[in-house]
């Protein structure tokens, strides 16, 4: 089971981006997902469909990614990427997964491609990249060493990239193995096995660093 510093650290870092949760309600968050899909088959309502359901999902969908990528840049040029891809593939939408998952899987799949592509453009082994990653986090103004928060932060890119993926949907997103099975297309068994072994290496990172 995941120590309680981490638990802690999780309410923590939930406590610092709650200004980013606060908004208006607008309709878009309201209205459900079979809504909002029968509005985007019509050609009347297609773009404002669009439009609300990428607010409704946005910000779920940008943390997933930045925590893969790191850079808010980054993550904002795979966003844009993810939503096209949403825009041409919504309208085939077969509704035999919750609207989430199918979005989640699109993005997941975007982040995986986006990190071959560095490593294909700066011609490195996996591992190089992920240690670039661990220099972005590095680089940011407010890096402190020996804040937990930051420990945390360097300790997940150790992880290889499958695992990182798997700890992320579930320490953060809280994700039930249920669903990240059919986002993942992996068998709940070996999910709870990778992020067993996750927390194992995130836990001894933080012991000896």
């Amino acid at each position: 089971m995941i120590s309680e510093n981490i638990k802690s650290q999780k309410q923590t870092n939930r406590k610092s981006q709650n200004w980013k949760c606060i908004k208006a309600k607008s309709m878009s968050l309201t209205t459900s997902d079979t809504e909002l899909l029968v509005q985007f088959r019509n050609p009347v309502t297609k773009e404002r469909a669009f439009t609300s359901i990428i607010k409704k999902y946005q910000e779920k969908l940008y943390w997933h990614v930045r925590r893969m990528v790191i850079e808010h840049e980054d993550a904002n040029d795979v966003l844009q990427n993810v939503f096209v891809r949403v825009w041409n593939g919504l309208e085939n939408f077969r509704e035999d997964s919750q609207l989430y998952n199918w979005l989640y899987r699109i993005a997941t799949n975007e982040c995986l491609t986006y990190i071959e592509q560095q490593k294909k453009r700066m011609s490195v082994p996996l591992d190089e990249v992920e240690s670039g990653l661990s220099n972005k986090i590095k680089a940011d103004s407010h890096f402190d060493a020996n804040r937990l928060e930051w420990k945390l932060q360097l300790a997940i890119q150790q992880l290889p990239e499958k695992q990182r993926l798997v700890f992320n949907l579930r320490y953060y997103d809280e994700m039930p193995y249920e669903e990240m099975s059919r986002i993942l297309d992996t068998s709940e068994g070996a999910l709870k096995a990778s992020y067993h072994h996750a927390v194992k290496k995130i836990e001894d990172y933080i012991k000896n660093h």
